[in-house]
Protein backbone atom coordinates (compact mmCIF):
# COMPACT_ATOMS: atom_id res chain seq x y z
CA UNK A 1 0.00 0.00 0.00
CA UNK A 2 2.26 2.38 0.94
CA UNK A 3 4.51 1.68 -2.20
CA UNK A 4 1.91 2.52 -4.41
CA UNK A 5 0.76 5.43 -2.62
CA UNK A 6 4.62 6.76 -2.81
CA UNK A 7 4.75 5.75 -6.62
CA UNK A 8 1.77 8.32 -7.02
CA UNK A 9 3.48 11.10 -5.21
CA UNK A 10 6.77 10.76 -6.56
CA UNK A 11 4.60 10.94 -10.24
CA UNK A 12 3.20 13.77 -8.60
CA UNK A 13 6.53 15.58 -7.95
CA UNK A 14 7.72 14.81 -11.32
CA UNK A 15 4.30 16.56 -13.57
CA UNK A 16 4.61 19.65 -10.83
CA UNK A 17 8.07 20.19 -11.51
CA UNK A 18 8.72 23.62 -12.23
CA UNK A 19 8.19 24.82 -15.85
CA UNK A 20 11.12 23.75 -18.46
CA UNK A 21 11.62 27.03 -21.16
CA UNK A 22 13.14 26.88 -24.27
CA UNK A 23 15.76 29.35 -25.01
CA UNK A 24 16.36 29.90 -28.34
CA UNK A 25 20.06 32.15 -29.04
CA UNK A 26 20.70 33.73 -32.10
CA UNK A 27 23.33 35.65 -33.31
CA UNK A 28 23.61 38.48 -35.48
CA UNK A 29 25.89 40.66 -37.08
CA UNK A 30 24.37 44.29 -37.49
CA UNK A 31 27.01 46.97 -38.55
CA UNK A 32 29.93 45.37 -36.83
CA UNK A 33 27.92 44.79 -33.29
CA UNK A 34 26.81 41.35 -32.35
CA UNK A 35 23.31 41.05 -31.19
CA UNK A 36 21.92 37.98 -29.46
CA UNK A 37 18.59 37.09 -29.55
CA UNK A 38 16.59 35.36 -26.74
CA UNK A 39 13.47 33.37 -27.37
CA UNK A 40 11.58 32.20 -24.14
CA UNK A 41 8.25 29.94 -25.14
CA UNK A 42 6.15 28.98 -21.76
CA UNK A 43 2.90 27.01 -22.04
CA UNK A 44 0.85 25.86 -19.25
CA UNK A 45 0.96 22.14 -19.16
CA UNK A 46 -2.26 20.60 -19.70
CA UNK A 47 -2.98 16.72 -19.82
CA UNK A 48 -5.59 14.62 -19.63
CA UNK A 49 -5.14 10.20 -18.95
CA UNK A 50 -6.89 7.49 -17.72
CA UNK A 51 -6.07 3.80 -17.31
CA UNK A 52 -7.78 0.48 -16.02
CA UNK A 53 -7.04 -3.34 -15.27
CA UNK A 54 -9.65 -6.00 -14.53
CA UNK A 55 -7.39 -9.19 -14.25
CA UNK A 56 -10.01 -12.11 -13.10
CA UNK A 57 -7.07 -14.42 -13.29
CA UNK A 58 -4.95 -12.46 -10.85
CA UNK A 59 -7.83 -10.50 -9.16
CA UNK A 60 -5.58 -7.33 -10.04
CA UNK A 61 -8.25 -4.61 -10.36
CA UNK A 62 -7.33 -0.78 -10.68
CA UNK A 63 -8.34 2.34 -12.08
CA UNK A 64 -6.59 5.88 -12.30
CA UNK A 65 -7.86 9.43 -14.22
CA UNK A 66 -5.92 12.22 -13.76
CA UNK A 67 -6.10 15.93 -15.30
CA UNK A 68 -3.57 18.62 -15.01
CA UNK A 69 -4.35 21.93 -15.78
CA UNK A 70 -1.68 24.50 -15.64
CA UNK A 71 0.12 23.72 -12.21
CA UNK A 72 -3.12 22.26 -10.28
CA UNK A 73 -3.18 18.36 -10.44
CA UNK A 74 -6.89 16.33 -9.74
CA UNK A 75 -7.32 12.78 -9.81
CA UNK A 76 -8.65 9.58 -8.29
CA UNK A 77 -7.55 6.25 -8.29
CA UNK A 78 -9.29 3.02 -7.00
CA UNK A 79 -7.52 -0.67 -6.08
CA UNK A 80 -8.95 -3.66 -4.79
CA UNK A 81 -7.60 -5.11 -2.42
CA UNK A 82 -6.63 -8.91 -0.64
CA UNK A 83 -9.04 -8.42 1.78
CA UNK A 84 -12.08 -7.66 -1.08
CA UNK A 85 -12.64 -4.13 -0.07
CA UNK A 86 -11.76 -1.46 -3.10
CA UNK A 87 -9.40 1.57 -1.90
CA UNK A 88 -10.93 4.43 -3.47
CA UNK A 89 -8.19 8.04 -3.36
CA UNK A 90 -9.07 11.37 -4.03
CA UNK A 91 -6.30 13.92 -4.45
CA UNK A 92 -5.58 17.31 -5.60
CA UNK A 93 -2.06 19.14 -5.69
CA UNK A 94 -1.43 22.43 -6.69
CA UNK A 95 1.62 25.36 -5.70
CA UNK A 96 -0.38 26.84 -2.78
CA UNK A 97 -1.50 23.96 -1.18
CA UNK A 98 0.55 21.51 -1.70
CA UNK A 99 -0.69 17.67 -1.69
CA UNK A 100 -3.55 16.62 -0.06
CA UNK A 101 -5.60 13.28 -0.82
CA UNK A 102 -8.59 11.77 0.87
CA UNK A 103 -9.00 7.74 0.84
CA UNK A 104 -11.88 6.03 1.64
CA UNK A 105 -12.52 2.15 2.13
CA UNK A 106 -15.30 0.52 0.68
CA UNK A 107 -16.65 -2.68 1.67
CA UNK A 108 -15.89 -5.40 4.22
CA UNK A 109 -12.99 -7.10 4.75
CA UNK A 110 -13.31 -11.10 4.66
CA UNK A 111 -10.07 -13.49 5.94
CA UNK A 112 -10.96 -16.54 4.00
CA UNK A 113 -9.01 -19.40 5.90
CA UNK A 114 -6.35 -20.73 4.24
CA UNK A 115 -7.17 -24.01 2.44
CA UNK A 116 -4.70 -27.53 2.64
CA UNK A 117 -4.51 -29.96 0.43
CA UNK A 118 -3.55 -33.12 1.76
CA UNK A 119 -1.60 -35.71 0.37
CA UNK A 120 -3.57 -38.89 -0.72
CA UNK A 121 -3.14 -41.71 1.57
CA UNK A 122 -1.26 -44.81 -0.23
CA UNK A 123 -1.98 -48.31 0.33
CA UNK A 124 0.51 -51.09 0.23
CA UNK A 125 -1.05 -54.51 -0.63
Amino acid sequence: MNGYVLLVACLLGVAAAYPQYHHGLSLGYHGGEEHHYVDDHYAPPHYQFEYSVHDPHTGDVKSQHETREGDVVKGFYTLKEADGTTREVHYTADHHNGFNAEVKKIGHAVHLEPVYHHEPAYHHY
